[in-house]
């Protein structure tokens, strides 16, 4: 009884306080103090735990990421991205929606972050395809949706949350199982924006060149060899996540600064002051979340989770959809680091259960939580969409209905059909 009024504390107070709208990270504080009060724990144990959540090394990687990813977006690449992108199908019936999902995939394997895609790309690329005759609603859900490509395209840091998280995942192997997902989704929107662009006659581009793509290849050459780096360091065994990312960001800053030119020192420095912000807010979430952890593994919550879900079916299909569902729903009302971090330990047990590996797991989690990113009432990259294209949410909501269910289609893929996020991996043996 005790127990079960302490998790009613402790999962009641956290919902009521997110439907007040309280930022998540005191949501997840002040519902773990209440819970530990009530147990009568002495709240020492609250600074312990929130040191031990940030004292990780894997987790040094998340800075270094995100310095990377903020050198590289705001050092003059978006541009030849999207010349590369164009070079490569922007040829094809509605090319210009086709170049916006391409160059997502190659800005996202920089970035790892759909907002910073979104804001970024949407900025120069909305514009263009209003400029050509595209509707500005179709031109907002074309780069809202393909943002997310960046989240399953290494290096994420939000994937090093996850494999933190899971504990005894491997970092490269997720880097590696995020690819083909990314290029899955990649495809699926492309597919939903052409049968799109034909009922609505947009344009084509240019004819496709040879010449013209291996001149894109070569100027872009620069930004993409980061991701190798990191890549290829990661699963050769060269050096870890956290030495690969560091290594990453100095290639960055060369980059930025003598290659590309996109950068002086005085906006290095602003570069590293945003950084610093959004660092500060990642790292708060993981240390309030290790608390919120700490509560629910000592009440048994996973436990319990596990045995009600489970009780309710034994279908394994069912499972899985269930998982995607809660997932889903989270996502509507939750950022993405507080669901890693808080539904992980929950809901990885389960589908450990019914046969899905960790790592494949982790793919359905990081789609599940982009996809939280573009619905109402907490989609920040749905926000900044409408920002940058200076339209209602409502309309651009409207418009992104069926690439909504080109993600779901893919979600779905990557859930019952394993060898779309471990194949790879397996193939090169990681």
């Amino acid at each position: 009884m005790t127990d079960s009024m302490a998790i009613l504390i402790l999962l009641g107070s956290f919902f009521v306080m997110i439907l007040l709208r309280f930022p998540i990270a005191y949501a997840v504080a002040l519902s773990s103090v209440l819970c530990l009060t009530y147990q009568g724990l002495p709240l020492t144990t609250i600074c312990q735990q929130m040191v031990k959540g940030i004292n990780s090394f894997s987790l040094m990687a998340v800075p270094f990421f995100i310095t990377m990813g903020c050198l590289m977006g705001t050092g003059g690449i978006s541009e030849k991205l999207i010349a590369l992108a164009n070079a490569c199908v922007g040829w094809m019936r509605g090319g210009m929606a086709m170049v916006n999902i391409v160059a997502s995939y190659f800005f996202g394997g920089i970035s790892g972050s759909a907002a910073a895609d979104t804001a970024s790309l949407g900025s120069i690329l909305i514009p263009m395809m209003v400029d050509q005759g595209y509707d500005g609603d179709f031109s907002t859900a074309v780069t809202i949706t393909s943002s997310c490509e960046g989240l399953l395209v290494p290096p994420s840091h939000n994937m090093v949350i996850y494999a933190t998280t899971a504990g005894g995942v491997s970092v490269g192997s997720l880097f590696l199982a995020g690819y083909v997902p990314g290029a899955l989704l990649a495809v699926s929107l492309m597919v939903g924006s052409y049968i799109i662009s034909v009922k609505r006659n947009y344009p084509k581009g240019e004819k496709f060149s040879m010449r013209n793509l291996l001149k894109q290849l070569s100027v872009s050459f620069w930004a993409l060899a980061a991701v190798l780096i990191v890549v290829v360091g990661v699963v050769g065994g060269a050096f870890t996540a956290t030495e690969s990312a560091a290594i990453a960001v100095i290639y960055s800053l060369i980059v930025s600064v003598f290659i590309y030119k996109g950068l002086d020192w005085k906006g290095v420095w602003r570069v590293l002051s945003d950084c610093v912000d959004t660092l500060s807010i990642v790292l708060i979430l993981i240390a309030t979340s290790s608390i919120f952890g700490f509560c629910l593994t000592r009440l048994h919550v996973p436990d319990l989770a596990a045995q009600a879900i489970t009780g309710l079916t034994t279908n394994p299909i069912l499972l899985v959809l269930m998982l995607n569902g809660i997932l889903l729903i989270l996502g509507c009302i939750m950022d993405m680091a507080p669901i890693i971090l808080i539904a992980t330990p929950i809901l990885l047990p389960i589908a450990e259960s019914i046969g899905i590996d960790p790592i494949q797991f982790g793919i359905m989690v990081v789609l599940n939580c982009g996809i939280g990113l573009l619905t109402p009432p907490v989609g920040s990259v749905l926000f900044i969409g409408s920002a940058v294209a200076k339209l209602p949410m409502e309309k651009v909501v409207k418009a992104t209905l069926p690439f909504y269910l080109c993600m779901i289609i893919t979600l779905l893929l990557i859930s019952f059909f394993p060898i779309f996020s471990l194949g790879l991996p397996m193939l090169l043996g990681s």
